[in-house]
């Protein structure tokens, strides 16, 4: 398995998720300074020529919720995903695309001060993060006591805004964050 990486990329989510899984896999540098991420080859493997890219025998991904969804189904010992027949494996693949759909883009609006419009198609960041609240409930992550995908993803939004120097500024997501850069093979802030 190779992903396709450079450290000042969203390929840290999915290097996140691999170290999570157990997963053996190749780190192939990319230089955006060199265009590597346009070349030729790399557009076989992600068309819009960004970063992540995981390619794993004949399979290629890219974008960091396909790769988090592929990786937790195929490494089911890490128990990163609910079995595709649990009654939780809604929820899970909601809150992983609820990441990419509606709380990245509402939290990008927020962070530069866009204002949030309906006909858009996401909701408010003070919406999300009331979401965020619910679906977190009392426990240490999204699923009570049980590290999932779906912490991978929601949790890498706010992982981002903290290495910008953002906070929710709600307690209970906080410290959310803080158990996610606390796990050993965590998101690393730069």
């Amino acid at each position: 398995m190779k992903l396709y990486f450079n450290p000042q990329s969203r390929a840290v989510i999915a290097k996140w998720m691999l170290d999570e899984a157990g997963a053996e896999y190749e780190l192939v540098l990319i230089d955006f300074e060199k265009k590597e991420n346009k070349a030729p080859d790399f557009l076989k493997i992600n068309p819009a020529g960004k970063l992540p890219a995981l390619v794993d025998g004949p399979a290629r991904l890219f974008e960091n919720a396909a790769i988090c969804l592929y990786v937790a189904d195929k490494y089911p010992q890490a128990k990163l995903a609910p079995k595709l027949d649990a009654p939780e494996r809604g929820r899970y693949l909601s809150l992983v695309v609820y990441s990419t759909s509606q709380l990245e883009p509402s939290m990008a609006d927020h962070m530069t001060k866009t204002p949030t419009l309906p006909a858009r198609g996401w909701t408010s960041y003070p919406e999300t993060l009331d979401a965020m609240e619910r679906e977190l409930g009392d426990g240490p992550y999204l699923f009570g006591d049980w590290f999932t995908a779906a912490d991978v993803m929601i949790g890498s939004m706010f992982c981002y805004q903290r290495m910008f120097g953002g906070k929710t500024d709600r307690p209970k997501l906080d410290a959310y964050v803080d158990r996610l850069l606390a796990r050993p093979k965590g998101m690393k802030l730069r």
